[in-house]
């Protein structure tokens, strides 16, 4: 008889999940997924293209319907779930229904940050996580609002642009000064800089926000220094916070995530956790690759068969705005390290390499990502790269060809 196993979310993590079991544990278990959002799961990675309008709500789904019935998967949709009762092994939905489990993973994600500045409960102060936001906002961005877009990480940059391409006047506010600091060296967020203000975001860093003004809406965001930026609508996007609650109220484990082991099992041995609201270690991976890796590992102890996590090494490779942006490992370099470094400040290029002890550590690419799967590489397999080291700059073939 199949083990029932709840899974709890219904995002990227909980989909590759379900992927991976379908490859490895087919039939195995009897699996019911959960979660709040009454839609089929989809790629949240893709809700910048879908505000910008470049792509339809269609696109942005992981699977059709009939994927998930064809794995025999029971999709709870529309209601979350409210309980865990690790004694008797059950969940309990939002309407009051009761799931039994063998097995349970949470899989619930973040929430963005909302700090408690004055003002924020104003009508017209969001945040951008879900498909409900953006037709909010692409409806605001629509009648040309003047918009007020704070953080300049990943997704801050991201609402932005969707929000300019939506038809909105955007100001994209920072409080560091430069962007994507955890990303990028102080050259390339410059580069991207210069790339996002050619877009026609008017773009100011190294300003704090003090807090919103406005009567019945939002009508303006005031900084530090008393200066009001005038806005109809503001989004704060300056990140997303582990989804705990569920872990933390059924007693288990939780530091910034839900602390797991190299299975991907919390304190208690029947419950997983994969994803945002994992932690491992002491890290909290906020990507989507880290996640895919959990669940490959989960599924595979799922299926019976020996797997351990060892933690990922953190790379991202993205478009942000139109701009190619690719960062991987150690990117600002110590006294020890050498660094080699390729620029076309007119063509929007910027490519920089730390590198130690004749081994790549890490490196930045911004405008052109050609090559960053075998730059990737390299850093993983922490190989010496000396023959090739006066070519990397350029790329994968230049560097078969010579180290030939």
């Amino acid at each position: 008889m199949a083990e029932p196993l709840v899974i709890v979310g219904k995002g990227m993590a909980a989909t590759r999940l379900v992927e991976e079991l379908g490859q490895r544990a087919l039939g195995r278990h009897a699996i019911a997924v959960i979660g709040e959002e009454p839609r089929l799961a989809y790629n949240r990675v893709l809700l910048s293209p879908l505000l910008a309008g470049e792509i339809g709500e269609p696109d942005v789904e992981l699977k059709p319907a009939a994927w998930w019935q064809a794995r025999g998967v029971s999709t709870f949709y529309g209601r979350g779930v409210t309980a865990i009762d690790r004694a008797v092994k059950a969940v309990t939905l939002a309407d009051g229904a009761t799931l039994p489990y063998g097995k349970l993973v949470l899989a619930t994600g973040s929430k963005p940050v909302r700090p408690p500045l004055p003002g924020s409960d104003l009508p017209g102060v969001m945040t951008f996580r879900d498909m409900a936001d953006v037709r909010t906002l692409r409806e605001r961005a629509s009648r040309g609002a003047r918009i007020v877009v704070i953080g300049g990480g990943l997704l801050g940059i991201e609402a932005a642009y969707g929000l300019s391409r939506a038809g909105g006047q955007v100001t994209l506010l920072h409080l560091v000064d430069r962007l994507m600091e955890r990303q990028l060296d102080a050259e390339g967020a410059a580069l991207l800089a210069s790339a996002i203000s050619a877009r026609g975001i008017a773009l100011r860093l190294g300003v704090a926000t003090k807090g919103f003004v406005g009567t019945d809406d939002v009508e303006g965001v005031e900084l530090s220094d008393g200066e009001v930026i005038p806005a109809d609508l503001v989004v704060i996007a300056i990140g997303v916070r582990p989804n705990t609650d569920l872990g933390r109220a059924a007693g288990l484990a939780v530091g910034q995530g839900i602390i797991v082991d190299d299975g991907m099992a919390s304190e208690d041995p029947d419950i997983f956790a994969i994803g945002e609201c994992a932690e491992h270690r002491g890290s909290v991976y906020g990507l989507v690759e880290p996640a895919y890796e959990q669940a490959r590992v989960l599924a595979t102890r799922l299926a019976g068969k020996p797997a351990a996590y060892g933690g990922s090494l953190l790379a991202t490779n993205l478009k942000v705005s139109g701009v190619g942006v690719f960062s991987a490992g150690g990117f600002e370099a110590g006294e020890a390290d050498q660094t080699l470094v390729l620029r076309d400040r007119n063509a929007g290029l910027y490519r920089k390499f730390v590198l130690r002890q004749g081994r790549l550590i890490g490196c930045v690419l911004v405008g052109d990502t050609q090559g960053a799967l075998f730059y990737l590489g390299l850093i993983r397999s922490g190989q010496d790269i000396s023959a090739i080291r006066a070519d990397l700059p350029f790329g994968e073939p230049y560097c078969t060809l010579r180290a030939a």
